[in-house]
């Protein structure tokens, strides 16, 4: 099978020559062995390996043997592989020695010591646009922050192609599917995590009816910041098995091990109002391809609803503004005060520069997004934050230019790393 580049492949190479270990996180069949495989020298199968369990008793060093980098996949199955592999690090110093990847976190039960000066961690998601060819990527996150202008760029993506990819999804196994084909594999998905993968994670039974009027309830209030009592009433109205508010944090909190959800959180910084900054984060499936699934919609479904639409593009973006920006060293926040002013994305780097995206999928409301951004930026104190380095707007149909007075609008299928 024919391997499909990722951004993140020379994130991982540099990490590796940076530092003994790489663990790689991301959801279930988001592409995390097969990118280590392609720099692997040896790999070991933790969960189907018939030979693990005993070795883990009698010789655990044995399974680390190997040519390095070497690739330990699904470790998370045997989290005490964690220390073995810290050890091993210390003892042999060198860089470059292991990849993990998993699709869960381990509980916080397990007895894991730091990684620190030992492991460092690379974040994998769905593939982006970019990735796939749907974006030329000729508006980059990096030129974003050069504070570079755009050129007029005529790449628009019609409505109903961009609701055809929002059900289809960025999960590498849907290369080249046809719709009817990715929309039973991911509802697949989503059976298959709340019937086994839930109840897994933990070794704790948890009850598939509750588990899916989780993901619906999560599907509606997708890209909002929904609070847990949003989520309870909106389940226990909808679903004739009510769930408590203790049962909704255990699930959400499994849904993050897993890491099929991903919160968007609050950006904290200094604001000249007297306003305060909101603190509940938005909630998001790792692909919005699952927020469809869980709904069970399909392309009538989101062309006869519009307005739902519209929060599953800003899922989508966010998802693709998180691929950019980890390229560039920035991670995803968003603003929300208690004026009621809101900005859909901050990118903000670790050196502190900042831009700013508002998201609408169609380019009616342009002039409305501009007005937000320039509102929130107005309020950004400046003696403790510096200014913006762009203010953008991205649209799911229109082109690619920037404005007289400096934002920029951005097409989806030209925004890239």
């Amino acid at each position: 099978m024919t391997y499909n580049n990722r951004l993140t492949d020379n994130e991982l190479q540099r990490k590796l020559d940076s530092a003994g270990a790489v663990l790689i996180r991301g959801a279930k069949s988001c592409g995390k062995s097969e990118s280590a495989k392609q720099i692997a020298g040896s790999i070991l199968q933790v969960d189907t390996d018939v030979n693990v369990p005993d070795l883990m008793q009698t010789a655990p060093k044995r399974l680390l043997l190997g040519k390095t980098p070497r690739l330990i996949d699904e470790w998370q199955t045997q989290p005490k592989l964690w220390n073995y592999i810290r050890h091993e690090v210390d003892e042999r110093k060198q860089t470059g020695q292991f990849i993990l990847t998993g699709s869960a976190n381990p509980e916080e039960t397990a007895k894991m010591h730091s990684g620190a000066g030992r492991f460092t961690v690379l974040d994998m998601r769905t593939m982006s646009w970019q990735e796939l060819g749907r974006s030329s990527g000729k508006v980059s996150v990096n030129k974003l922050f050069d504070g570079a202008k755009i050129d007029i760029i005529d790449e628009p993506a019609e409505l109903e192609f961009i609701i055809d990819k929002l059900i289809i999804g960025g999960f590498p196994t849907l290369l080249g599917k046809r719709m009817n084909q990715a929309v039973d594999l991911n509802r697949a998905y989503i059976d298959l995590l709340a019937e086994v993968d839930m109840s897994r994670v933990s070794d704790t039974k948890r009850d598939p009816i509750k588990v899916r009027a989780l993901l619906r309830s999560i599907a509606r209030n997708t890209a909002t910041p929904a609070e847990i009592t949003t989520l309870a009433a909106d389940i226990n109205e909808k679903e004739a098995d009510s769930a408590s508010r203790p049962t909704i944090y255990d699930y959400l909190d499994a849904l993050n091990r897993l890491m099929i959800t991903e919160d968007q959180p609050v950006w904290n910084t200094h604001i000249r109002s007297s306003a305060n900054l909101r603190k509940t984060p938005k909630r998001h499936f790792t692909d919005p391809c699952l927020a469809a699934a869980a709904l069970g919609a399909n392309a009538k479904t989101l062309l006869n609803d519009i307005k739902f639409t519209g929060f599953l593009f800003e899922s989508l973006v966010t998802h693709e503004l998180r691929v950019y920006a980890q390229v560039n060293d920035a991670k995803i926040y968003y603003y929300r005060d208690t004026s009621g002013l809101e900005v859909d994305a901050i990118a903000q780097k670790y050196n502190g520069d900042w831009i700013a995206f508002e998201t609408k999928l169609g380019a009616g409301q342009i002039e409305e997004a501009a007005a937000n951004l320039k509102k929130m930026a107005a309020n950004i104190d400046t003696e403790k934050v510096p200014p913006p380095k762009s203010l953008n707007i991205i649209t799911g149909t229109g082109i690619s230019y920037t404005r007289n007075d400096g934002i920029n609008v951005i097409s989806i299928a030209s925004l890239g790393a």
